[in-house]
């Protein structure tokens, strides 16, 4: 599976009903460092947040509902917690049928993020429950970091 080889875990995504309360306890609580304000992306119907600690280098993302008729409505209204993986990558495409190939199944075309500044992301699941997200590099050194 080539294609999965440079696999790079980017960040943890934690469903919430509002980002700024858990941020400010994680800030708190954990010493997280804010790495963007609220983003909002209407093509993901979600508001989104990272944050990370000093010495990590995957973030921690959180992510609400930007309304009632969200795709994150039921997944926060039920407490939350943990809603997917996302895995920086070289080409999708490639990477996409390697992951195919082992079993999991794409549930969200690429296309271009505003959390990370154009660059494209799609979504996988496979038997387990938990949505993979998957955000392509732009070359090898690229970190993706999130923002506008």
């Amino acid at each position: 599976m080539s294609g999965t080889a440079l696999l790079r875990l980017h960040h943890v995504g934690y469903a919430v009903k509002t980002i700024e309360p858990m941020a400010e306890a994680y800030v708190q609580r954990y010493g997280y460092e804010l790495s963007t304000g609220i983003i909002h992306d209407q093509l993901q119907t979600a508001f989104v947040q990272f944050l990370k600690l000093a010495e990590d280098s995957a973030y921690l993302e959180f992510v609400a509902p930007d309304g009632q008729g969200s795709t994150l409505t039921t997944a926060a209204r039920k407490s939350g917690g943990l809603n997917h993986l996302c895995y920086t990558v070289g080409p999708l495409e490639e990477t996409i049928a390697a992951l195919g190939e082992g079993g999991m199944r794409l549930i969200s075309e690429p296309k271009a993020a505003v959390a990370f500044n154009g660059r494209r992301i799609c979504w996988l699941v496979g038997d387990d429950p938990l949505p993979i997200e998957l955000v392509e590099r732009r070359n090898d050194n690229d970190r993706c970091e999130p923002g506008l």
